[in-house]
């Protein structure tokens, strides 16, 4: 595993035919057809690899059964294990579409609407499926070869592979699903092109993986630069791995001084500039929904005697383990021992208060995630085609500004006006002035987002975005 501790993403995503058309597991009779025109919950495949043959993969639905085919070529999504006929190769195609062939029975599945079959010997265009990510498309991309980590390179004006740990914006790197391909997105907006070169708008030059020309991108030279290389066959070199991103945050405490550990291991709230010496990745834990803090050096908050707070720690333990309570603008981080952390006049910071009052509340910043993209149970939030409402529940995601603001957050759309909840509890995109929003990172990979009335934004029955939550509830968490 690398330094950074993330796992890579599962491999998620959506199936489009030669008609547009997505494959979907139906609940009922676990049947399959490719009939839908978007990417919902029942269009979603998780990708499994066999542990013996790593050629060989398993397509399991959303209702957790496996995609099979029989000797006569019939398809059916039952299996709710790893058996013969659910093992398929992928037969990958020049233009990046995939061909499902039946190891067991030599066949390519393919077809139309209720006619799905799994029979063809050869492959024709029938047998051909578009490959849609369903994963949230923010992401860190590791080098398998190098072991490290891309990033937007400002003064080289290009994506260099040579991270030990992706630290800051400038690790992030977006997904864009344009016309059955993808394209690289880096944070300042720029899109990465087969030469390397990053350009304000994506043309035919631009890739992700493999190119126009069926060249595969890999890291170059001395810094990796990341442009296409000279294989038409994927080796070592050009493997990456997408990792979640987690959240980097900077904090401030009472005295108006950023959390540092400039001056040596233990915490003190002393710094008047931001750098990586100020940034701390927090790593929640998906049981406890405890929270670790993690350096630029790779090493966690660690709670030591007396109630000091060192950066020493290498590894997680429940003394590295910080339960966050969130109160609007502010937070408060108490430790194993019971106490919340305080900010002593000389900035240092001790674990060693049983109330919360001012010296106990830190201003919290995600600096990460100047783009936000955000994915609820249902779908993305993306704006209404025909209204300034915005809806909750698409396939399609629109990419909107988060900007901080003393502690709260102003949301941004494409055409630079603001989000707002209006008198009717509705979140609109058109706002001329900016309005204050609060986060909250609650769970690992999910967000909840309250308004200045206090109450959480969720996705209705409708689909559409509304900013009356009163408690929080699986339609108010968002992946981001």
């Amino acid at each position: 595993m690398p330094a950074n501790g993330n796992r890579p993403l599962k491999l998620q995503f959506g199936l489009i035919n030669h008609e547009g058309r997505y494959l979907t597991a139906e609940a009922f009779g676990f049947k399959v057809n490719a009939s839908a025109p978007s990417l919902k919950k029942k269009q979603i495949w998780t990708l499994e690899q066999d542990s013996q043959d790593t050629q060989v993969v398993y397509l399991r639905s959303h209702l957790g059964r496996y995609l099979a085919s029989d000797k006569d070529g019939k398809v059916t999504c039952e299996a709710d294990g790893h058996n013969s006929d659910c093992r398929f190769l992928i037969v990958a195609q020049s233009d990046g579409r995939w061909a499902l062939q039946s190891e067991q029975h030599l066949r390519f599945f393919g077809g139309s609407r209720d006619y799905l079959s799994c029979f063809a010997q050869i492959i024709t265009d029938a047998e051909l499926w578009a490959v849609h990510l369903a994963l949230h498309p923010q992401a860190n991309l590791l080098s398998v070869a190098r072991k490290r980590y891309a990033h937007l390179s400002m003064e080289d004006g290009e994506i260099a592979v040579d991270l030990n740990i992706p630290w800051g914006v400038a690790a992030l790197l977006t997904l864009v699903y344009l016309d059955g391909k993808y394209c690289l997105k880096t944070c300042d907006g720029r899109f990465l092109s087969n030469d390397g070169k990053l350009l304000t708008e994506s043309g035919r030059a631009t890739l992700a993986f493999k190119d126009c020309e069926g060249k595969y991108l890999s890291p170059m030279g001395p810094t990796g630069t990341l442009r296409s290389g000279r294989c038409s066959k994927p080796g070592k070199d050009e493997l990456f791995d997408l990792e979640e991103s987690h959240p980097q945050v900077v904090l401030t405490a009472a005295n108006g001084r950023y959390v540092s550990i400039r001056q040596g291991v233990s915490l003190a709230a002393n710094q008047e500039d931001e750098t990586d010496m100020e940034t701390f990745q927090m790593e929640i834990d998906k049981e406890t929904k405890k929270c670790t803090f993690r350096t630029s050096q790779g090493n966690y908050w660690a709670l030591v005697a007396h109630g000091g707070i060192q950066s020493t720690a290498t590894e997680v333990s429940a003394n590295t383990m910080f339960a966050v309570e969130w109160f609007g603008h502010k937070v408060a981080l108490k430790a194993n021992n019971g106490k919340y952390i305080c900010t002593k006049k000389n900035g240092q910071l001790l674990a060693v208060s049983d109330a919360i009052g001012d010296d106990e509340q830190l201003t919290l910043k995600l600096i990460n995630r100047p783009m936000l993209i955000l994915r609820g149970e249902n779908g993305f939030i993306c704006h209404h085609k025909n209204s300034n409402t915005l809806d909750a529940s698409r396939s399609i995601y629109d990419i909107f500004t988060l900007q901080h603001s003393n502690g709260a957050y102003h949301i941004k759309g494409v055409d630079g006006r603001f989000w707002y909840v209006n008198s009717a509890g509705l979140v609109c995109s058109d706002g001329e002035a900016p309005e204050d929003f609060t986060l909250e990172l609650l769970e690992h990979g999910r967000l909840a987002i309250r308004g200045k009335n206090g109450k959480y934004l969720r996705g209705d029955q409708g689909g559409t975005l509304k900013g009356d939550g009163l408690s929080l509830s699986s339609s108010a968490l968002w992946e981001y």
